[in-house]
């Protein structure tokens, strides 16, 4: 068995055998949870639809349809900045709403174009007075990048829907979460659209990712018996080189 004790040999089992832990360990339980997360989605927005509105105090889960009665508070308003709605750019709108009770929730009115490619369009402002709404609950989103909130053409910018982002700027305590505007609601703009209610590919992109890692086991169990095998090539001595002086000593014997 020295024979795959070979520097060569044990460089490409390295690799092969890293490369199938990296699949069965984590590229295809990775696909397993988008795959997971997926379906609770889906199931939640499905119940959505059958469910009544519940007044927000009481309501809990993430896409759980709720009504909100209160007043907006422009002056608090922030827009999230580099967002994507149906495939192209978009600003999203985010503004407090004060409860009747007191609380103030953050709410996402939806979404507008760009105008110049980066700049804010100007867009309807937010009914003023008692209304009520109706909206999906939602959690905070992150930046993964950490940027700081800015003040821009006298609108606060935001690069995550995030109540924490948006009570720093605006200087006021907001309830985590937020509620994202349903159409026809006062102060809705633009309606974010529900995502799609599919399974997507994750599951079989898992079952893709065990099999590349139990294919390239299967290889190297195959190419290493098939080596050590009688006959095989790492069973065959190699020649060993023949030095200077022995090549001249048979060119010697021979002229002899």
């Amino acid at each position: 068995m020295k024979v795959l004790l070979r520097p060569g040999w044990l460089v490409l089992a390295f690799v092969v055998v890293g490369f199938a832990t990296t699949c069965f360990l984590l590229l295809a339980p990775w696909q397993f949870t988008r795959h997971d997360e997926r379906s609770a989605t889906n199931a939640a927005i499905q119940s959505s639809f059958e469910a009544a509105p519940v007044p927000i105090e009481s309501a809990t889960g993430e896409w759980r349809k709720v009504t909100l009665t209160g007043s907006y508070l422009p002056e608090a308003e922030a827009v999230a900045r580099l967002r994507t709605v149906q495939g192209a750019a978009a600003f999203e709108v985010l503004t407090p709403f004060r409860l009747n009770s007191g609380a103030v929730v953050l709410v996402n009115r939806g979404f507008v174009r760009p105008v110049e490619g980066v700049r804010v369009p100007s867009f309807a402002a937010a009914p003023s007075g008692e209304v009520s709404l109706v909206a999906r609950l939602r959690v905070d989103e992150r930046d993964p990048q950490g940027r700081p909130t800015f003040t821009e053409d006298g609108r606060k910018h935001v690069y995550a829907v995030d109540s924490r982002a948006v009570a720093a700027v605006a200087g006021i305590t907001i309830q985590p979460g937020y509620a994202q505007l349903e159409e026809g609601s006062p102060g809705v703009l633009g309606a974010l659209p529900l995502p799609q209610l599919d399974a997507g590919p994750y599951f079989s992109y898992a079952l893709q990712w065990i099999a590349f890692g139990a294919m390239a086991l299967l290889g190297l169990i195959y190419f290493t018996w098939r080596e050590i095998k009688p006959g095989g090539a790492l069973r065959t001595e190699t020649p060993r080189r023949r030095t200077v002086a022995q090549i001249l000593a048979d060119d010697e014997a021979h002229a002899q």
